[in-house]
């Protein structure tokens, strides 16, 4: 047991609840330190007026292996969650339904069924994945993925309909301005893992109590403590270890785990001068809002799935919350990117996707209300060759955690989780 170390974790993401619970198990009693009233950061509830939704819309990939073991272990339970073998169906247009066959086996089922692929599609898809396979999954060269998809002979309908949506989901970027690299290592994992890897898995609770509120239960219960609505100020160090300063108070600990979005790492350490290359790197990175729009429609208005690509417009996924979160009529739809969703106003973005449901599913009757969530920078330009700062630093018992951090994923709640454990592990193993 690990009782007489003292750990502060600044933070209550899905990073910093994967440090904490992973020590509270260990025997660590943590503290946390959360300035937002819900815990999740940039995956948590939002409460309003007239209901429970999510500040955005995510969805896992059954690849996602360590974040779906936190939540079967810690957070609400394999109950939690929806899991369906992979399923991309947009507009009317295009349609790949694998079924649940190990690699590649269910991926060749899957195009040579597939709505909206010549055989021709079909055929240039399946060797592009070959022809990564052979590779190992690595680019020779860092490039963008678009770049990759021309050299690799893609077929425009695949490029618009296959890879091009994965891009935008799995990245959150463009194909002309994604990472290859990255984007392959969620095809290797994802497309090419071990069976159930490509399952979509899609929540049925608000992303607060799918991991981090029963997570943070479990840290208390195990003599921990969760400060929410309470702002970390800095970081300290000196001689008497490491020191965090909020709105109220500050304390010492032996170890701290920074596990606040990128942006928020500046000002908590500016005064440590080991971490100016970490900073700077920060610094360097570009990110890029993600809008979710919600539209509430009378009860009996469903999608035929309940994950559907768009076209033609603002909304590139839509979401029926009433098949998976008990909240009949809503629909929820993303846009990742939404550099023009400033210059839209709420009810004009709104109406555009209501337009774009309705050349979907056919006449719609009115939405009632609305409600328009942006993260303004909810996610990171994965770029080709970009650097990230790593989760260890150079002041002894300071470690970073998020989804900026350096790892193989892009901007995605499993590399959230993985930084974190790695923290979590880190520090036991120092300790």
């Amino acid at each position: 047991m690990k009782h007489g170390i003292r750990v502060g974790i600044v933070g209550g993401g899905w990073a910093g609840m994967a440090t904490a619970v992973t020590l509270a198990e260990a025997g660590v009693a943590v503290t946390m330190y959360e300035a937002g009233k819900v815990l999740g950061g940039r995956a948590r509830r939002v409460d309003t007026d007239t209901g429970t939704v999510d500040n955005g819309l995510h969805i896992l990939l059954g690849a996602y292996s360590e974040t779906l073991r936190l939540i079967d272990r810690f957070g609400a339970g394999p109950a939690s969650y929806r899991r369906l073998p992979l399923t991309l169906e947009i507009g009317n247009r295009f349609r790949l339904r694998c079924p649940p066959w190990p690699a590649p086996l269910h991926l060749l089922a899957g195009l040579a069924s597939a709505r909206g692929l010549s055989w021709h599609d079909r055929l240039n898809a399946a060797l592009f994945m070959a022809k990564m396979r052979r590779a190992r999954y690595r680019t020779r060269t860092p490039c963008s993925v678009a770049t990759l998809l021309e050299q690799a002979s893609q077929t425009a309908v695949n490029r618009e309909f296959l890879w091009h949506p994965l891009c935008v989901a799995a990245l959150n970027t463009p194909a002309a301005e994604a990472d290859a690299q990255v984007f392959l290592n969620v095809l290797r994992d994802g497309l090419d893992g071990p069976a159930g890897a490509s399952d979509l898995v899609l929540p049925r609770v608000d992303l607060s109590a799918l991991f981090p509120e029963p997570a943070a239960r479990h840290v208390i219960a195990r003599g921990g403590t969760i400060h929410t609505g309470r702002t970390a100020l800095r970081i300290d160090a000196g001689a008497e270890g490491l020191r965090i300063v909020d709105t109220d108070d500050s304390a010492a600990f032996d170890a701290v785990v920074c596990a606040v979005d990128a942006p928020r790492l500046e000002p908590l350490v500016s005064g440590l001068p080991a971490l100016r290359p970490a900073i700077e790197m920060v610094r360097a990175l570009r990110f890029a809002p993600i809008a979710s729009v919600y539209l509430q429609y009378p009860p009996q208005v469903r999608l035929p799935f309940p994950m559907l690509g768009l076209t033609d417009g603002p909304g590139q996924w839509v979401f029926d919350r009433g098949a998976l979160c008990h909240q009949p009529g809503l629909l929820g739809a993303v846009t990742s990117s939404a550099t023009d969703v400033d210059r839209t106003s709420p009810l004009a973005l709104a109406e555009a996707i209501h337009t774009q449901l309705g050349s979907l599913l056919g006449p719609l009757p009115r939405f009632g209300w609305h409600r328009l969530i942006t993260e303004k920078r909810a996610t990171f330009v994965c770029a080709p060759g970009l650097r990230r700062p790593a989760s260890r630093t150079p002041v002894a018992g300071l470690l970073l955690a998020g989804d900026y951090v350096e790892s193989d994923y892009p901007a995605t709640l499993e590399a959230a989780v993985r930084s974190g454990l790695a923290c979590a592990r880190s520090i036991l193993e120092s300790h």
